[in-house]
């Protein structure tokens, strides 16, 4: 994991959808005194309520880095935000993505940052050579967050899981598999990065062998139900070799999100789905509670919601950023 410079300027691009720009809520949230303010082109409609600064003038103010703060399907980085990169370059800002595009491919960005000697920092990318899955059971404990979809608050949820396990006293740490978490947590892996084969192995390394009273808490990414990312989902579930599973769920959506023709499942046969799988590599798999993104929903809404769902699961139902997980956690067992 590279050394970032920090404070960070988020970059937003021309994002029109909050989902996509997950990685500039997610640092927001969740390391603020390391961000600065936000910059985004004119066609952008999402914001992060933060201070709009330009480039220059955030290196003038002591900004060390741009961060790109935008996760759009595909990861691809869009030929209209070069400039803007290169501005910052200019300014003396190092680059920092998280997308699947490399920075180096950008002729502009490689002379810009040669002139200024500020740097290309892909944090989607680790160059190094991964094992294969085992399937072997090592020590410690582990909890994996799953999704019946992308982009609805499995971070948010590991992360809120961490910091209430320790808060308490116990062994905990995160482990980043996207690059939100990667730029929050300062190290971890692109899941999404590694090459099939490899998925499994690279959960296995991300989370090994401890103290027996050690919690590793998993991000995950994906979901079992998606199109596209399902693959994704199923290595990390393997080769995490989840005790606990908790399962993450937006209310407000119907179907998977830009897939309108595939509906998401009832949330106890997504419990079962992932149970189910997870027990390839370990049989003794639970789910220990539900983690819900009520934003959509009224307080008196997301009450009744939650009462509903507790009563039909018989399982902790709780919302992170509305009332923190500390019934998961008892569920745990921790």
């Amino acid at each position: 994991m590279h050394t970032l410079r920090k404070p960070y300027l988020i970059f937003l691009g021309d994002v029109t959808l909050k989902s996509d720009a997950k990685t500039g809520f997610g640092l927001r949230d969740w390391c603020p005194t390391d961000v600065i303010g936000q910059w985004a082109l004119p066609q952008a409609t999402v914001s992060l309520g933060l201070p709009v600064i330009a480039p220059a003038d955030a290196a003038r103010r002591g900004a060390g880095s741009i961060v790109v703060g935008v996760a759009p399907p595909g990861g691809r980085l869009p030929e209209a935000w070069i400039p803007t990169l290169a501005d910052a370059l200019h300014a003396g800002l190092d680059v920092v993505s998280g997308m699947h595009t490399r920075l180096e491919r950008y002729p502009q960005l490689v002379e810009a940052a040669r002139e200024r000697q500020a740097r290309l920092i892909n944090v989607r990318h680790a160059d190094r050579d991964w094992p294969v899955g085992t399937g072997l059971r090592r020590s410690g404990r582990r909890v994996l967050t799953v999704g019946t979809d992308c982009a609805l608050g499995k971070k948010y949820t590991a992360l809120a899981i961490t910091r209430a396990l320790t808060a308490r006293g116990m062994k905990a740490t995160f482990r980043a598999t996207g690059q939100t978490g990667i730029l929050i947590a300062g190290q971890g892996v692109a899941i999404d990065a590694v090459v099939a084969d490899f998925i499994a192995g690279v959960a296995e390394t991300l989370s090994p062998a401890n103290d027996a009273d050690h919690w590793d808490v998993v991000e995950g990414q994906g979901a079992l139900f998606h199109p596209a990312y399902a693959g994704v989902t199923l290595g990390l579930l393997h080769g995490s070799q989840p005790d606990a599973i908790v399962l993450c769920h937006d209310p407000s959506r119907q179907t998977i999100e830009d897939h309108p023709h595939i509906a998401l499942p009832a949330l106890d046969e997504a419990i079962r789905r992932y149970l189910e799988a997870g027990r390839l590599t370990n049989p003794d798999i639970r789910c220990v509670g539900v983690a819900i993104n009520s934003s959509s929903l009224s307080l008196p809404e997301w009450a009744r919601y939650r009462d509903q769902l507790q009563a039909e699961l018989q399982l902790p139902v709780c919302d992170p950023m509305r009332g923190g997980v500390e019934s998961i956690v008892q569920a745990m067992g921790a």
